[in-house]
């Protein structure tokens, strides 16, 4: 499958990069690197994971990527903290399942389609209309509490 979607994607150059990386040791190197396979499954996967996934879940998804990649640059694959994040990750991966349309175009690819049985998203609840789910005279009391911080920031600096 990863040979046929390097193929295609090669077509479209799509998973081309050009990064200047900070090394461990202080050092900066540049790498033009080329995945078009890679690129094309990691954006099918966050499709999905758009839909599956809830806000938090998938900030702290995006959270132990970023730390996965640290421990595997720096070689410490057999650390016990790799582990832990990869444990975390399949935890996360779950329920993460569905199918994803996506546009290869001029380096790009793009989800124009996705599903999956387990998405949060409903149509029916997202309208903010009349349901069993959402309360709209509940969002005024969430908002007030949410923004207290803000609000006694607001005070403290009209008293100055």
């Amino acid at each position: 499958m990863s040979g046929k979607l390097n193929v295609l994607g090669a077509k479209h150059g799509v998973g081309r990069i050009d990064i200047v990386e900070n090394r461990l040791v202080g050092i900066k190197s540049r790498g033009c690197y080329e995945t078009p396979g890679g690129t094309i499954m990691v954006n099918a996967l966050r499709a999905v994971e758009q839909l599956v996934l809830d806000r938090d879940s998938f900030k702290w998804r995006e959270q132990l990527g970023h730390e996965m990649s640290y421990v595997v640059y720096d070689g410490r694959w057999f650390a016990p903290l790799r582990k832990s994040i990869q444990a975390a990750a399949e935890s996360l991966a779950e329920e993460v399942n569905g199918e994803v349309v996506l546009q290869l175009y001029k380096g790009h690819a793009t989800a124009t389609q996705k599903t999956s049985a387990n998405s949060l998203y409903s149509e029916e609840f997202a309208t903010f209309g009349e349901d069993e789910v959402y309360d709209h005279r509940h969002a005024g009391g969430f908002i007030r509490l949410f923004s207290l911080s803000s609000r006694i920031r607001a005070l403290n600096e009209q008293k100055k």
